[in-house]
């Protein structure tokens, strides 16, 4: 089983020309909200993705909001194990222009009350995966709950922020962006400098960049393993590093090799972005094995 523990946040989506700039209004055009929050998204994704049973642990609040998240992930068969808080449920606010970026402002509400405590010591997992949209003290606690189970740990380190070293000690495989690998590792150096040298700093064995439209590059173990982004219209990049994540996790447990796994999340996230929405553009397995036969 895969644990994912994380963040569970309603997204209110608006589309636009472009993303305001500082001070700027923008009229907006279509209005919708999605189920959304990296922890749920990459829930979803790896139980679409298939491989293993999905579970996961978040808060929520007690409120109308959590309603559709609910729903969302036990639509895509995750096992739910949800802490109510006071605190009103996670909202994100996001921009999305008409070239399919977006800009995203989190509201953590709930999302702050997810505790050491928390940790469902009666699961039995084979994965953990989590973000940094919940306390840092109980990324730090799951992470080593899960180590003394044997359980890999995979951290997803977005949104940036500096980590303690006991938290990147504790890590099996990292996975990040350009700029979560820059706060990490320093700026110094092209991206391969900074991965390996974020890998000898924290013993990492695995450590993951996504690059966007360049692909993704990994540290596999101490070998370069290279994967070329496939071609897409993009509609809207929501979701599209949080897809990578899940499916990339989904393929670790079925014991595929690293490249596989990096070409399945790629995929995978590439078809994220041809929806509108974090986990409705999340795509099942059959669709991202039909995508990549036909882009071979």
């Amino acid at each position: 089983m895969i644990l994912v523990a994380g963040s569970a946040n309603l997204d209110f989506v608006v589309r636009a020309g472009h993303i305001p700039a500082p001070g700027e209004t923008v009229l907006g055009r279509d209005f919708q909200t999605f189920p959304g929050g990296k922890g749920a998204n990459q829930a979803v994704a790896c139980a679409r993705a298939g491989g293993a049973a999905t579970a996961m642990l978040c808060a929520l609040g007690d409120d109308d909001f959590a309603k559709p998240l609910l729903a969302s992930l036990a639509d895509a068969r995750v096992q739910l194990h949800p802490v109510r808080s006071s605190q009103p449920t996670g909202t994100a606010f996001i921009c999305v222009s008409d070239e399919g970026e977006n800009a995203i402002t989190v509201a953590p509400g709930a999302n702050e009350d997810l505790k050491p405590s928390h940790w469902p010591e009666h699961l039995h997992i084979s994965h953990l995966l989590m973000q940094l949209e919940t306390p840092v003290p109980t990324v730090l606690a799951f992470a080593q709950a899960a180590r003394k189970q044997g359980a890999k740990v995979v951290l997803n380190a977005a949104p940036a922020r500096e980590l303690p070293a006991e938290l990147l000690g504790c890590i099996d495989i990292l996975v990040v962006n350009e700029g979560e690998l820059a706060t990490l590792a320093g700026k110094e150096g092209d991206v391969l400098a900074q991965l390996q040298r974020l890998a000898k700093q924290y013993h990492l064995h695995d450590v993951i960049v996504t690059l966007g439209a360049q692909g993704c590059l990994a540290l596999h173990q101490g070998h370069v393993v290279q994967q070329k982004a496939y071609k897409i219209d993009v509609v809207d990049t929501t979701a599209a590093g949080d897809t990578f994540c899940g499916a990339l996790v989904a393929a670790l447990t079925r014991g595929a090799a690293m490249q596989q796994c990096l070409a399945e999340a790629s995929a995978a996230s590439a078809l994220a972005c041809t929806k509108l929405g974090a986990q409705s553009s999340i795509p099942f397995r059959e669709e991202v094995m039909a995508f990549m036969k036909n882009a071979s």
